[in-house]
C-alpha cells in the first residue's frame, strides 16, 4: 500500500513510520515478532531476529500471518529473499522435538532426517546422545534435557519439548471464590491456561496487570506442590498475602524461605537471593530444587533470573516451570536461556491492551532535561570514562526539579527513585521523606511501604529495592533521577509501580530527570526503548519550562 507505515528492508530491519494514521496498528502486528532497536521522535527501526521469530511460532503465530502483516503494513514492496528467510527460519522450529519413548526413554525426533544428521555430530551436543532408534529418533541422556535444548538453539535448530512431566507431589488448590466480588480476570486466565497447555513456559504482563493471580490460576491447574522464587523478602510476603487472599491454601500450607526463615511447606517461597548464597564454594540451597516433589516452579520476574538458577533449571525440565515477568528483555542478553530453560513466550498482552480494558492506569511520560552548572560541565567533561554517568545523573539541579514537581503534585502520592545511595540520601534531607535502601531493614521497609499505602506518608525516596514486584497502588507519580546505566527492563519496572489503576481513573506520571549532552541522556534514549515498543512515548520539557507560571 502506498501509505503504509512499514519500510520493510532486506537487513530485516524495520522502519515505522510513527506519525502515520496506521502506525498503532502496525506497532501492535509487528510485536510478536520484532524488537524495538532504536525509538527517536519520527523513524522508529525494529529489528527481526530468530528468537523473536521462534518466540512467535511457540506462541501461536506462524509464517503466513507474520509476512501478511509485512505486506499488508509496507509502504514498498517487500524484499522476497526476507520473506523466504521469515518462513524458513520459523519452520526450524518443531523440526526437531524431544519425546518421551516407552522403551527408550528421552529421545529427540526429527522430521528432517539431515537436521538430526547434522545435530549428532555438532561437537557439544554429540555428548548428550546415546543409541540411534532409527533414522528419526535417538536417544537423549535424560539429565541433558535442558543443555541440549540450550546448544540446539544456539545451532540454530530449537527443540520443541513434547516429552512431559512429573506430577509432582499433588496437593489440593483452588481459586478463592469471595465474596467481595472478586474474578479472575479474562486475559489472566488465557495467560495461565496458554501455559498450562504449552507445558512450560513465559507469561508477559504488564505491572499491575495481576501476575500473582496467574501464578495462582496455574498452581489451580497443577494442584501440586508448588516452589515460587522471587526477588526479595518484600515481595515474597506480598505474595503470600495474595495467594492467602485469592486461593484456598491457608497460613499453614505456604512458607517462606529466605535469609531469616527455612520453611519448607505444600506452596514454598524463596528468594533468588537466598537460593544463589555461596558457603564454602557451593550454593547451600539449591537442594532446595530436586529433594522436593515439586509440581510446579514459578519464578518471579524471570527477567532477572541469576545464572545459578540458570544453571540448575537445566537439571529440572521434567517440573512444569512458569516464568513471570512485566519484559522478557534481559541486560545480559541471556534471553534465548529463558526461551531454552524456562520455556518459550505462552503470553504477551501488550500494555496498551491491558491499558484500554481499564486494568492499569494510563500513564505520561515526561523527560525533564536540566543543563549542567558551568561548573559541573567542567568537571564531567574532565572526568574519567567511567565516572561521567555518576557526575551527570547526580547533579544538583535535579534536586530543585524534584522540590517543583512535589510542589506541582502537593495531594498526589509520590516516589521518587533513584540509584546513588549520596544522592537519595540528600533528596531524602531536603524533602523531609523517609528513604528505602537496600540496606533498610526488612521489617522498615514494609512499615514504610504501609504508611505509604496508608496515605501516613505521601512521598517515598527508593532506591533499586523498589523496582521489582512491590505492591504500592496509591502511588501517581514517580520521579526518576538517575537509573542503572540504560537499562530498559528497569524503565518498565519503574513506571510499572505507578501504573495500578486508580480509583477516579486519574492518569499516573512517570517523570525522568536527564541532564541533557551528556551520557545520561545517552542512557535515557536507550531505557525508554522498551516503552516506546509498548507504546509510550516521552514528551520532553525543558527544566526551565516548569518554573513558568
Amino acid at each position: 500500500m502506498a501509505d503504509g507505515p512499514l519500510i520493510v528492508q532486506s537487513d530485516k530491519t524495520l522502519l515505522l513510520e510513527v506519525d502515520n494514521e496506521q502506525s498503532e496498528n502496525c506497532r501492535r502486528a509487528i510485536a510478536p515478532f520484532a524488537e524495538l532497536e532504536r525509538a527517536p521522535e519520527h523513524i522508529h527501526t525494529y529489528r527481526i531476529t530468530p528468537l523473536a521469530l521462534w518466540n512467535a511460532r511457540a506462541a501461536g503465530h506462524d509464517a503466513e500471518q507474520v509476512v501478511n502483516t509485512l505486506i499488508t503494513y509496507s509502504r514498498y514492496p517487500v524484499p522476497h529473499a526476507l520473506l523466504v528467510d521469515v518462513a524458513e527460519t520459523m519452520s526450524r522450529y518443531g523440526r526437531l522435538t524431544l519425546h518421551k519413548h516407552p522403551d527408550h526413554g528421552l529421545v529427540l525426533v526429527t522430521t528432517d532426517v539431515p537436521v538430526l544428521e547434522e545435530v549428532i555430530r555438532n561437537g557439544k551436543a554429540s555428548p548428550m546422545f546415546g543409541a540411534r532408534v532409527d533414522d528419526f529418533t535417538v536417544v537423549v541422556h535424560s539429565s541433558e534435557r535442558g543443555n541440549l535444548k540450550q546448544v540446539l538453539l544456539r545451532i540454530g535448530w530449537p527443540a520443541e519439548d513434547l516429552a512431559g512431566y512429573v506430577d509432582g507431589e499433588a496437593h489440593p488448590i483452588e481459586l478463592s471464590t469471595s465474596d467481595d466480588g472478586w474474578h479472575i480476570r479474562d486475559y489472566q486466565r488465557e495467560a495461565a491456561e496458554g501455559f498450562w497447555h504449552g507445558g512450560s513456559g513465559v507469561v508477559v504482563l504488564p505491572c499491575g496487570a495481576g501476575k500473582t493471580v496467574v501464578g495462582a490460576a496455574a498452581m489451580a491447574l497443577a494442584k501440586a506442590t508448588t516452589l515460587i522464587l522471587v526477588t526479595n523478602t518484600v515481595a515474597a510476603r506480598q505474595w503470600r498475602a495474595e495467594l492467602l487472599r485469592r486461593t484456598s491454601l491457608t497460613e499453614d500450607e505456604i512458607g517462606e524461605y529466605s535469609g531469616s526463615r527455612k520453611e519448607i511447606r505444600p506452596v514454598t517461597i524463596a528468594t533468588y537471593q537466598v537460593m544463589t548464597t555461596k558457603r564454602k564454594g557451593l550454593y547451600a540451597h539449591l537442594d532446595l530444587f530436586d529433594e522436593h516433589d515439586w509440581g510446579l516452579i514459578i519464578y518471579d520476574e524471570v527477567h532477572l533470573l541469576p545464572a545459578p538458577i540458570f544453571r540448575f533449571t537445566a537439571d529440572i525440565q521434567s517440573r512444569r516451570r512458569l516464568g513471570l515477568t512485566a519484559t522478557l528483555v534481559r541486560e545480559d542478553g541471556r534471553e534465548a536461556d529463558v526461551f531454552s530453560l524456562i520455556g518459550p513466550k505462552r503470553y504477551d498482552a501488550p500494555w496498551r491492551d491491558i491499558e484500554a480494558q481499564g486494568w492499569i492506569a494510563p500513564a505520561d511520560c515526561v523527560e525533564v532535561r536540566v543543563t549542567l552548572p558551568e561548573r559541573e560541565r567542567l568537571i564531567y567533561a574532565t572526568a574519567e570514562p567511567d565516572e561521567r554517568y555518576r557526575l551527570a545523573a547526580t547533579t544538583h539541579s535535579k534536586l530543585e526539579i524534584v522540590k517543583e514537581l512535589l510542589a506541582e503534585h502537593p495531594e498526589e502520592h509520590i516516589l521518587v527513585i533513584g540509584q546513588y545511595l549520596d544522592q537519595l540520601a540528600e533528596i531524602s534531607g531536603a524533602i523531609d521523606a523517609p528513604v528505602i535502601t537496600g540496606e533498610t531493614p526488612i521489617k522498615e521497609r514494609e512499615r514504610l511501604f504501609e504508611s505509604f499505602r496508608t496515605g501516613e506518608t505521601r512521598v517515598l525516596v527508593v532506591s533499586k529495592v523498589a523496582n521489582f514486584s512491590i505492591d504500592l497502588p496509591e502511588a501517581g507519580i514517580a520521579i526518576q533521577v538517575s537509573g542503572t546505566f540504560g537499562s530498559r527492563q528497569e524503565e518498565a519496572q519503574r513506571l510499572g509501580r505507578v501504573l495500578r489503576p486508580k480509583g477516579d481513573g486519574r492518569t499516573a506520571r512517570f517523570y525522568s530527570i536527564v541532564s541533557r549532552d551528556t551520557l545520561d541522556a545517552d542512557f535515557a534514549a536507550h531505557r525508554q526503548r522498551f516503552l516506546a515498543e509498548q507504546g509510550y512515548a516521552y514528551r520532553i520539557v525543558d527544566a526551565d519550562d516548569l518554573r513558568k507560571p
